[in-house]
């Protein structure tokens, strides 16, 4: 892959706040024709560096949810016990996010679920099911001051 110039900065800086702006509408935010930022935005894709293009939904109008944070202390073992535990993470829904992490804990979840019931039920079903897993504490978000997946340039 190539370096990214200041136009791919500036289209990449645009399509996180809004992935729906038209090749007009970034052209003349960034400088180039409508053709030339369609054809870096192709570029950017199939090289990768923008993996996907998702909706953020507002949990408090689907019905609201509960975000929980998750701290995990995995049982010590091999390398394989870390690759279940990632592959296991990755197939769950209600996590989020999943940070592979170094300090007190082994790995930080993001998990989204209906209320604290479907959190328990979560624990029972995955955390307390799990011989990797030597220790959790959860955190519940009470408010939900900031968040974002944007890379800032």
């Amino acid at each position: 892959m190539s370096e990214l110039d200041e136009f791919d900065v500036k289209l990449l800086t645009l399509v996180q706040e809004d992935s729906r702006l038209t090749s007009e509408a970034l052209a003349e935010k960034v400088g180039l024709s409508a053709t030339a930022c369609q054809r870096r935005l192709r570029r950017l894709r199939e090289d990768g560096v923008i993996e996907r293009e998702i909706a953020v939904l507002d949990p408090a109008r689907v019905g609201g949810r509960l975000t929980v944070l998750v701290e995990i202390i995995l049982q010590r073992g091999s390398p394989q016990i870390l690759d279940d535990f990632k592959r296991r993470m990755r197939s769950l829904p209600e996590v989020q996010q999943c940070f592979y992490v170094t300090g007190d804990s082994d790995f930080v979840l993001v998990v989204i679920v209906d209320d604290i019931k479907a959190y328990e039920a979560f624990t029972q079903r995955v955390l307390f099911a799990s011989k990797a897993i030597q220790r959790f504490q959860t955190t519940v978000v009470m408010d939900t001051v900031k968040a974002g997946l944007t890379v800032p340039f």
